[in-house]
């Protein structure tokens, strides 16, 4: 039956195949023996022959094949997601326990080779981090990665409640210092889906990587066909590392302010409104802002709640961002903030209520950052608008254009850089952020010390328009308006079909282009 979907994986197989053998019959008396058997009124004896069904081995081939089909198509770009609770409509739960028990001992499997591939020698103790959002499939999927990460013979370290930016963190912050770890969240989509998104100290993991992961995991899942172990060999170590982060960007707003008069507390007599929209980003409002002396009262939707209530988790969600500039208006507060449920992604509300998010958003971060390093790159997907060029031009800076996808739009600035393009921000019009000096991570927290930092300088500065005042000259475009187009398809054949789609479409495009010069030729134009 025909369904819709938008996967983005390639459902290429090289695996082994696995048959399942029917059970034998009941044993026969020992005077009917199957071979050999003599009877007395035959002068011959009778060999019977067990004959193998070839169609039944054809049909758990299918089986198989279709059931390693349902964990490769888990793969979404470099990251894993799928339907992990009942309840969507025209979904069924593809992202069980056991699928994600398999997928954790692959990834930790690939670390483990990765790291003596590295070392040129074995090595021991590889120690992985697990955090997740608050999304009611948490607990029991959590179990899972444990159960898989032990099995391929890692440490487990359980961060609990986590951001994505966190994760990563964890792999360079001292003492932790992890040599993994992965995140489990599905960003802003319905508390039914979950996902993982996989570190190293290296960064993100690229999508040909998660492709290898998933497909090792396929076959596991095949050969396996169990239930998933419900007591890990090695049980997890609980850490608290959220605090060592929260005092990470604690520490960078103190010494990038450097405030004459209260260097502990930068930001006091600020009023900073948070919608963390009841995923992880609470942490931001009472272990960083408040700690550092800013007035969060009104803010919104701290508490993690794993259904998400109030509205979707997204900065660029429409209740989101209405809820924020009303509370930032009623408080008369200098600054709103909202983050996406993994906090790798946020929109800001200036003091005039202006939402902040999109191509504003690129061009706020484009005026800090140039400030900082004139003349540098900035990339943007290419969906962004040609005011947000001119903006980054007039400004000295250049735009660089690239492909859709934040994983795209940062590798690309981590290739120019090694090419030697100085290039400091990577940004899609989702709220997806890279900096640089921040080892080319979408952090959305980051993001707003950034833009905190740049609004106490200004106060020190004698400025009173607040943040909103540095993109006053950005021209809106006349129109804008993202389209989403399903892929009506079995699952298994949804790519091919996509990509059939776009081919014929620019066959469209170049046969329409070639048909208007030949119209202006005839013309005389």
């Amino acid at each position: 039956m025909a369904s819709t979907t938008t996967p983005s994986i390639s459902l290429q197989s090289n695996s082994s195949r696995t048959s399942f053998l029917s059970s034998p019959g009941p044993k026969c008396p020992k005077p009917f023996q199957i071979t050999g058997l003599k009877l007395p009124f035959l002068s011959h004896s009778i060999k019977f022959t067990h004959v193998k069904s070839s169609v039944t081995d054809k049909y758990n081939e299918v089986v198989v094949d279709e059931e390693m089909d349902r964990i490769r198509r888990l793969q979404n770009g470099s990251d894993v997601r799928g339907v992990a609770l009942e309840g969507e409509k025209g979904r069924t739960v593809d992202l069980t326990p056991s699928a994600v028990e398999a997928i954790a001992e692959s990834f930790g499997e690939w670390v483990i080779r990765s790291l003596e591939n590295e070392r040129g020698r074995p090595v021991e103790d590889v120690k992985v981090s697990l955090g997740k959002d608050p999304r009611v499939s948490g607990p029991s999927l959590s179990v899972a990665v444990f159960a898989g990460l032990a099995r391929a013979g890692c440490l487990v370290f359980d961060m609990g409640l986590a951001t994505t930016p966190a994760c990563f963190m964890s792999t360079l912050l001292p003492p932790f210092a992890y040599d993994a770890s992965i995140m489990m969240t599905a960003s802003h989509l319905p508390y039914t889906r979950n996902g993982l998104k996989f570190f190293t100290k290296k960064g993100g993991l690229t999508s040909p990587v998660v492709e290898e992961i998933c497909g090792e995991a396929a076959r596991k899942f095949a050969n396996r066909l169990t239930k998933v172990s419900t007591v890990p060999r090695n049980p997890p170590t609980r850490v608290d590392f959220m605090s060592a982060y929260a005092k990470h960007l604690r520490d960078i707003i103190k010494e990038r302010v450097n405030h004459p008069l209260h260097y502990e507390t930068p930001i006091k007599g600020f009023q900073i409104i948070v919608n963390a929209g009841n995923g992880s980003g609470g942490f931001f409002t009472w272990d960083v802002l408040d700690k550092l002396g800013a007035d969060t009262f009104g803010s919104l939707h701290l508490n993690p709640d794993g259904m998400f209530p109030n509205h979707i988790p997204n900065p660029g969600d429409k209740t989101a961002m209405a809820l924020t500039r009303a509370a930032v208006l009623e408080n008369n507060a200098d600054l709103g903030v909202v983050f996406d449920t993994d906090v790798d992604r946020s929109g800001v509300v200036d003091n005039k209520g202006n939402p902040i998010n999109g191509d504003k958003l690129i061009a706020l971060m484009s005026a800090i950052v140039l400030k900082e390093h004139p003349g540098t790159t900035i990339v943007t997907d290419a969906r962004t608008s040609m005011p947000l060029t001119k903006f980054i031009t007039d400004r000295g800076g250049n735009h660089c254009l690239y492909r859709v996808g934040y994983r795209n739009v940062i590798d690309k600035g981590v290739h120019l850089n090694e090419d030697g393009i100085e290039t400091h921000l990577m940004m899609e019009t989702s709220g997806h952020g890279a900096l640089k000096e921040n080892y080319f991570l979408d952090d959305g927290a980051y993001l707003v010390v950034k833009i905190i930092i740049q609004m106490v300088r200004m106060k020190l500065e004698g400025s009173d328009e607040g943040i909103g005042s540095l993109i006053k000259d950005l021209e809106e475009p006349l129109e804008s308006i993202e389209l989403r187009m399903n892929i009506i398809s079995e699952p298994r054949y949804a790519k091919a079909k996509g990509s059939e789609a776009i081919e014929e479409f620019r066959k469209y495009i170049e046969a329409t282009r070639m048909g208007i010069r030949f119209l202006r030729r005839l013309l005389g134009e």
